[in-house]
């Protein structure tokens, strides 16, 4: 079997040079100070100005943890905690796209289309399927699903697990939506959700398919750089930062039974929290219950460590919070039957070893899959069945 997208970004002589130094579980910090990089003595400027430790750039992963959040950037070594973890098996590069899919719980079979850099805003933009998966399944009934800002389509993909079915997805990056179509369903809308052709386009295809007593529900996650602590300036005067405005004024003209707004944590403390309680009033107005979910990722047996805050509005009953099924080792939980977060290895180690620069799709798995994960990944077990295989239904999830 052939393995999409299993491409490595080229690495220069001098990231090389770095990565060599980098141990696993390491960073800048492992790089010596006679290594000629003007960006190293940069970070190391701002750390001594006590401007925050830059912990995960230049960062090689820790085999035995869950990755740190896979960004737009994990294909440059500076950029994030991106080096492969097998120091000693020779990756002394960055994630290949399937790697950093795999860390997102996107299957093997699901295939990225477009360009290389493309690819990469795709995964890194991503919600991951596994916890959006989890989300869908805490909704008692099953329906229709209407997808704004839909990008490659990670919570796209756990409600098509999940047993909902799609009415129309949107973006404003066609090469995202060659992806989603390829991956979830073929009928989607390119463009900006702001003009109103395109507003009323999607508002014409819910009256087409909508259906007495199914359900309805309406994903969105807009584009959350702006919101993004990781940015330098976050401020409301960024488009970007409106677009949550247009995603009330569709559900205002459709009037869905359900809706999620998906969206970084860093919209939380923007002017103190004044920005998310406008939010939060905006969406109020569309549901008789609205409320408010932070998901870390890891918690929900995704290697990786990726924490989302969710607005769940319903015009019924609400839906319970999904249970827990894994956790980062703390004392407090540690007492509990729970088992640890899903690791990188765990993840990754049946992908075959590349090179900086190479494309390994053509080449096969090391071996066969040796745990649950790595089973979810190649389509020998459902995602269904490994959520099961936890069996922690009796746990509450813990906040």
């Amino acid at each position: 079997m052939n393995i999409p997208n299993h491409y490595s970004a080229k690495l220069s002589k001098l990231d090389l040079e770095m990565a060599y130094a980098v141990p696993p579980g390491g960073n800048w910090k492992n790089i010596p100070s006679t290594v000629a990089s003007q960006r190293i003595k940069q970070i190391r400027a701002s750390y001594e100005a006590g401007e925050g430790s830059r912990s995960t750039y230049y960062g090689r992963l820790s085999p035995n943890k869950p990755a740190y959040t896979i960004n737009t950037y994990f294909n440059r070594p500076g950029n994030g905690c991106h080096l492969h973890y097998d120091y000693e098996g020779g990756q002394h590069r960055v994630l290949s796209h399937r790697e950093a899919a795999r860390l997102q719980s996107f299957p093997d079979s699901f295939i990225f289309e477009g360009s290389k850099t493309s690819i990469s805003k795709q995964i890194g933009n991503a919600v991951p399927p596994l916890l959006a998966f989890q989300v869908a399944k805490s909704i008692p009934d099953r329906g229709l699903v209407v997808d704004l800002f839909c990008g490659a389509g990670g919570l796209s993909l756990g409600f098509k697990w999940a047993g909902w079915d799609f009415v129309v997805g949107n973006d404003i990056e066609q090469s995202f939506l060659n992806t989603y179509i390829k991956n979830i369903h073929d009928n989607a809308i390119c463009g900006d959700i702001r003009s109103s052709e395109v507003f009323e386009a999607i508002v014409q295809q819910v009256k087409r398919k909508r259906m007495k007593g199914v359900p309805l529900i309406v994903l969105g996650g807009p584009p959350c750089q702006g919101f993004s602590t990781a940015g330098k300036k976050r401020t409301m005067n960024d488009d970007r930062n409106q677009l949550f405005n247009n995603y009330v004024s569709l559900l205002e003209k459709i009037n869905p039974d359900m809706f999620i707004f998906e969206n970084v944590t860093g919209l939380q403390n923007m002017d103190n929290g004044n920005v998310f309680a406008e939010v939060k009033k905006a969406f109020s107005n569309r549901a008789k219950f609205l409320q408010e979910w932070k998901l870390s990722a890891e918690n929900f047996a995704v290697p990786q460590r990726r924490t989302r805050v969710l607005l769940i509005g319903s015009q019924k009953d609400t839906p319970k919070l999904p249970t827990q099924l894994t956790h980062l080792p703390k004392s407090d939980l540690d007492k509990l039957p729970i088992p640890l977060a899903i690791s990188v290895s765990e993840a990754i180690s049946d992908l075959p070893q590349i090179n900086p620069g190479q494309d390994g799709s053509m080449l096969r798995y090391r071996f066969a899959p040796r745990n649950p994960y790595q089973k979810l990944m190649r389509n020998c077990i459902t995602p269904e069945e490994y959520i099961n295989g936890f069996n922690f239904s009796s746990h509450q999830t813990l906040t």
